[in-house]
């Protein structure tokens, strides 16, 4: 699945629901690349995104690696 609900996030990767709001309230985690809101306002995780950061990947280095 590509995006999850914060909760869902929370159970699969063992991070607290607070933990990950908290993440997103100060920045840690960005949006559009971490994390979207869905149309209903819900806020949903990018599994991708979260690889990304953990791997320590930004957006540029990804655009280098495709040039």
């Amino acid at each position: 699945m590509k995006y999850m609900t914060v909760a869902k996030f929370a159970v699969e990767s063992g991070y607290s629901e607070e933990a990950i709001r908290a993440k997103i309230k100060n920045g840690v985690w960005l949006e559009g690349m971490v994390w979207k809101r869905a149309p209903d306002g819900r806020v949903l995780i990018s599994t991708e995104g979260y690889e990304r950061w953990v791997e320590g990947r930004t957006v540029s280095d990804l655009q280098r690696k495709a040039a």
